[in-house]
This record gives structure tokens, C-alpha cells and sequence, in this order.
């Protein structure tokens, strides 16, 4: 029994504490770009003052968690109607609705992202459409802007979105709405007063199961994004592979695993005490 118990333990002290420890020891330390590793170790807080000090970590940072959060909201507003539609729709087709949510999982990320390129560029398919129909005789190009950028992450992570949305939804005693219907509640009052509170949990692990990766982000920002879309995930591989600065980048990567993994704290120990109420 002890042997089962300390399995997980020993998981997690390998390939999460070690590593940790690694990157945070690396984070206190100073560059040294001629040595090899270019790490000297230290106990210096310097990298750390500076991500909240520096102007440009500071617009990276509340660029990242803009971005996220608008995100993060517009999957909420298209995959709630796609988890509820699937819950209703009849038993034998909810397999089938399913699987065309996770199709696009059996591509590539990095192939889709770049088939984004193909759609949004100033040549690409979409402004070819507009010009052929029309409708727009010079259209603009959404490639290189902050929209595109929205769109990609909507797009892959929808399916976040809707998987957990439908794990509640699908559990829902339905009798409530139709009890409610029989006295005489509107649809939208029975939404907001019965399915909505009671799909609150799904909702909740929806949105962090797409805000805390998009935070993050780092390939659709690069492919997507113009040079005035700024963040977090690519301030840190510049700072890793182009400045070859490692202590500053293992400071942003401890200040972002520390920001992520705080709300999931919260939230568990919130689960947990609602829980044990009676």
C-alpha cells in the first residue's frame, strides 16, 4: 500500500519539483553570456524586480491577460450553445456531435494554425472570396492584428470549452425545466434561474481549461499576431532563445506557472468547502 501511495509522490517530486527547483535556481542567478551555461548562480532577485519594474514585461503581462480573458469569454459564448444543443440532441446522436468537437484534435495544432495563415492572409482564401462575390472591393488583411490572434485561440480552443460544458449539461435533471415550464416560466427566467446555476462547475472548469493555456501562448501569437500583439509566452522565448538571457526567462516562466496555478488552488479548496455543506 505504501509502495502505491509513494508512486504519485515520486511522479511528481521527478518531473515537477526537480525541474521547479531547477528553473527557480536558474531564476535567481545573474546572465553570464560567455560561459557555458551562461548561468551564474545566485540568490539575486533582480530578474524578478524587473519583470514588475520594466515597462515592457508590465504591457506583456496585462496584454496576456486580456487577451485571455476576451478570449476566454467569446469560447464561453459560442460553446455553451454547442454543449447545450449536444446535451438535448437524442442519445444515439450525441456520439456523433461529439466527435466532429474533438475532429479537428486528429490535425496538427501547428498545421490548423498555419492553415489560419492561409485563410486570413491579404491573398488568402477569404479575401479572395470577398473580392470574387463583390462584397469588399479592397479588403484588408486580419493576418498580423490582435483579431486574428482572438480567432486562432478561439478556434483551437473551443473543444475546452464545450467538452467540460457538456459533462454538467448532460447530467442535468431536465424535469426542473420542465417543472418550471408547467409554472409558467419563461425560457430565458428558467436559463438564468436553473440551467445556468446549476451549470456553474462546468462553466468554471471550461474557463479555466482555456484561460490558463492561452495565457500562456505562445505559437498562435507568433503565426497570427502582428508585432504590436505582445505576449507573455513571447517575451519568454525571446528572452531564451534570442537574448539567451535564461535567469530572466526562467523568472517569467516561475511568475507565470505562479499566476496560473494559484486560481486552480482557489478554486479546488471552493469545490472542496461546497462539498462538505450539507
Amino acid at each position: 500500500m505504501r509502495a502505491v501511495i509513494a508512486l504519485p509522490f515520486a511522479w511528481l517530486i521527478l518531473f515537477f519539483l526537480l525541474p521547479f527547483a531547477l528553473v527557480l535556481a536558474i531564476a535567481l542567478g545573474t546572465n553570464a553570456p560567455d560561459s557555458a551555461p551562461p548561468v551564474e548562480l545566485g540568490w539575486s532577485l533582480a530578474n524578478f524586480r524587473l519583470l514588475f519594474t520594466d515597462d515592457l514585461y508590465l504591457a506583456a503581462w496585462l496584454s496576456s491577460l486580456r487577451i485571455a480573458a476576451t478570449s476566454t469569454l467569446a469560447t464561453l459564448l459560442l460553446g455553451y450553445p454547442m454543449a447545450y444543443a449536444i446535451a438535448r440532441a437524442r442519445f444515439k446522436l450525441r456520439p456523433l456531435l461529439l466527435m466532429l468537437v474533438v475532429l479537428p484534435f486528429w490535425t496538427s495544432f501547428l498545421i490548423r494554425i498555419y492553415a489560419w495563415m492561409g485563410l486570413l492572409a491579404e491573398n488568402g482564401i477569404l479575401n479572395q472570396f470577398l473580392r470574387w462575390s463583390g462584397l469588399v472591393s479592397h479588403p484588408g488583411t486580419i493576418l498580423g492584428t490582435e483579431w486574428a490572434v482572438h480567432l486562432g485561440i478561439v478556434y483551437a480552443y473551443l473543444p475546452f470549452m464545450v467538452l467540460p460544458l457538456y459533462a454538467t449539461l448532460e447530467k442535468l435533471d431536465w424535469t426542473l425545466i420542465e417543472a418550471a415550464a408547467d409554472l409558467g416560466a419563461k425560457p430565458i427566467a428558467t436559463f438564468f434561474t436553473i440551467t445556468l446555476p446549476l451549470s456553474l462547475a462546468g462553466i468554471v472548469a471550461g474557463c479555466l481549461m482555456v484561460f490558463i493555456p492561452t495565457v500562456g501562448e505562445f505559437v498562435i501569437p507568433d503565426l497570427l499576431g502582428g508585432t504590436d500583439t505582445l505576449m507573455i509566452g513571447k517575451v519568454l522565448w525571446d528572452e531564451f532563445f534570442t537574448n539567451a538571457d535564461w535567469p530572466l526567462a526562467s523568472a517569467v516562466a516561475i511568475c507565470l506557472l505562479v499566476l496560473l496555478v494559484g486560481p486552480i488552488v482557489l478554486f479546488q479548496r471552493q469545490q472542496a468547502k461546497s462539498l462538505e455543506q450539507p
